[in-house]
């Protein structure tokens, strides 16, 4: 008896084996209710989401002091890489802040609001508009 001989006789004999057990002797229900009890963990596990922590003031300039700390921390590490010499000490960095961040090649163009607008842009003053009184002769009253 070869190969296929036997996987002809013994397939269809699995199949009713398997048949028989899932369904006269109750496995199906047992593997439904297994599956039931750990999808329903799952889901109770996934609802329970915290909130984001939202930082006071007090910690925001913290962290801001941090961060300048920092940003004077890697300006003097570049100068010492260079040698205070180099430049007849001159601070080639003093003065200069940070370039904003460059859009990347793959977004699109106004991909984001005020893309490429520096955030140190102090943007359009209309405090001339509210004395004016134009937002009223523009509102139609």
């Amino acid at each position: 008896m070869n190969k296929i001989e036997l996987k002809k006789i013994l397939k269809p004999l699995i199949k009713e084996c398997i048949k028989e057990v899932i369904f006269e002797e109750g496995a199906l229900s047992t593997i439904i209710s297994e599956v039931m009890k750990s999808t329903s963990s799952q889901q109770v596990v996934s609802e329970t989401k915290t909130k984001p922590k939202l930082e006071t003031n007090e910690e925001a300039s913290v962290r801001r002091q941090r961060k300048q700390n920092q940003l004077h921390e890697q300006k003097r590490k570049m100068l010492d890489a260079i040698g205070k010499d180099a430049y007849n000490g001159v601070d080639l960095f003093e003065g200069t802040t940070p370039m904003a961040p460059q859009r990347s090649q793959t977004s699109p163009a106004g991909s984001q609001a005020l893309d490429g607008v520096s955030p140190r842009d102090p943007g359009v003053d209309l405090s001339s508009f509210a004395s004016s009184g134009v937002w009223k002769k523009l509102a139609g009253n």
